[in-house]
Parts: structure tokens; C-alpha cells; sequence
């Protein structure tokens, strides 16, 4: 607790000086957002589905998410396999929050979009929540060299402050993994809307078993090591869903 305060303390003293010496005001300097250069942005949506209509509302997802795809770019769409049973997580592409406005008002006029899918799969879902999430301004979306494979999604509570405060050690831990060839990074996603201070970083690997083994030689890497201890001073909590891509999932 000693080393974890301490270490929040030194950082939050070096951006107060870096403000200071700017002119501006401490306070109004620090970053609780992923000071976005640009409008696009990505919406996370997890659906739980009632176990009873799982299969029912993949397959019925299957025949008609053109018509939803018709309206807005879907990056990926996944069953989670491991760390959510009965789940489906998704991701749409957004140029402004005008043009996904847009969107789901031309949605609602879209009869067959409420006729044949709407109205059958609402009644399958337990629940639906959503987040607005900013690709963080180091990273970009990088396709998997082959398609196939399995998609791990790791999704990092760190402490309030921002980027700003945990952005560069985050930023290390992930790079290193990444450079070390221990995982493919497809992208590194900073929460907007939803749960603040989250961080969401989505990696593909050939195999759960592949995966495994990249953990496994991680662990014995010292610059991941080393770069992972810094890192979770920040962490208040973390979580992993274990994904399958779907047939139509442009991610694959």
C-alpha cells in the first residue's frame, strides 16, 4: 500500500509541475478523458442471451445482421466462450455522436429491421448494456495476420486520474507484451461512457491453447514482467472474456 500510494503521489506531483510550468491550472491539466484528437469512436455492446436461446438467437444474428450492418460499420461481433457464459460481445465503428444518432433513428423507421429481427430476438436477451470507448491515441486497429482463431478481450479497472496519471505505465505493460511477440494487439480502447478509468485492450491469438502457452512464456519474460509491476500500481481491478468470432464478423 506504501509503494502504491507513493507512487500515485510522485506521478501526480510531476503533472501538477508539468502544468505549473505551462501557465494553466493544476487541476483543469490533469486528463480524466483520452483527449481524443478526432470524432470516431466505438460502441461496445454486450447482449446476455437466456440460456434456453442461445442457439436461437446466433443463428437468427446470422441471417439477418445485414440489415443492421446496412445502417452503421460493425468492426466484430463474438460469443464469448470463456468469462461470460451465454453472451455475445460486439463492436460498431462511429464517426460523430450526430452520425450514430443518425443511425438509430433510421434503425427505428427500418421495417424490416423491427419486423424480422428486433421483434424474435428481444425476447431471447436478459439484458443489454453498452459503453462508448476511444481507440487510445498510441494504438490503431490491427487485423490479425490470418483469420481463425480466438479474441481475447481484457478489460482493466485502473484508479481515477486518467491517462495522465496511469496512461504511460499502461502503455508499457501492453507495448512490451505486444513487441515481446507474446500476443497480436488488434487495439487498445480507453472508456468515454460506461465505467470511467477503464481500459479495454483486445488481442487475438491462433488457439485457447496458444494462448495459454503465451501466457505461460510472458510470465517468464523480465522486461513484461517488470513493465506489468509498474502497471498494476494503478489497477484497482481487471477482467478476460475468452471470444469466438461469428461467421459474419468482419474480425475473424
Amino acid at each position: 500500500m506504501f509503494t502504491v500510494r507513493n507512487s500515485f503521489r510522485r506521478s501526480s506531483r510531476l503533472i501538477e509541475n508539468i502544468c505549473l510550468k505551462n501557465g494553466d491550472v493544476a487541476l483543469d491539466c490533469i486528463s480524466t478523458g483520452p483527449q481524443q484528437q478526432q470524432g470516431t469512436f466505438y460502441e461496445f455492446r454486450t447482449y446476455r442471451i437466456l440460456p434456453e436461446k442461445n442457439a436461437a438467437f446466433l443463428k437468427l444474428t446470422n441471417e439477418k445482421i445485414h440489415l443492421r450492418t446496412a445502417h452503421s460499420e460493425l468492426l466484430g461481433y463474438w460469443s464469448v466462450e470463456y468469462g461470460g457464459l451465454n453472451q455475445v460481445f460486439h463492436i460498431w465503428k462511429y464517426d460523430s455522436y450526430a452520425q450514430r444518432a443518425g443511425v438509430r433513428a433510421s434503425l427505428a423507421q427500418d421495417p424490416k429491421w423491427i419486423e424480422e429481427y428486433i421483434s424474435k430476438a428481444m425476447p431471447m436477451l436478459m439484458s443489454q448494456d453498452n459503453e462508448v470507448t476511444y481507440l487510445v491515441p498510441w494504438s490503431k486497429v490491427d487485423r490479425p495476420p490470418k483469420e481463425g482463431g480466438v479474441y481475447e478481450l481484457a478489460s482493466f479497472q485502473m484508479r481515477p486520474g486518467g491517462p495522465a496519471v496511469w496512461g504511460e505505465a499502461f502503455q508499457a505493460a501492453v507495448s512490451t507484451h505486444a513487441a515481446g511477440g507474446h500476443a497480436h494487439l488488434v487495439g487498445v480502447f480507453h472508456s468515454e461512457f460506461g465505467q470511467l478509468n477503464k481500459v479495454n485492450a483486445l488481442w487475438w491469438y491462433e488457439s485457447p491453447d496458444q494462448r495459454a502457452a503465451v501466457r505461460h512464456k510472458a510470465h517468464g519474460d523480465a522486461r513484461v514482467v517488470a513493465a506489468v509491476r509498474e502497471s498494476v500500481t494503478y489497477l484497482e481491478s481487471q477482467t478476460s472474456k475468452l471470444m469466438f468470432p461469428c461467421p459474419y464478423s468482419p474480425l475473424k
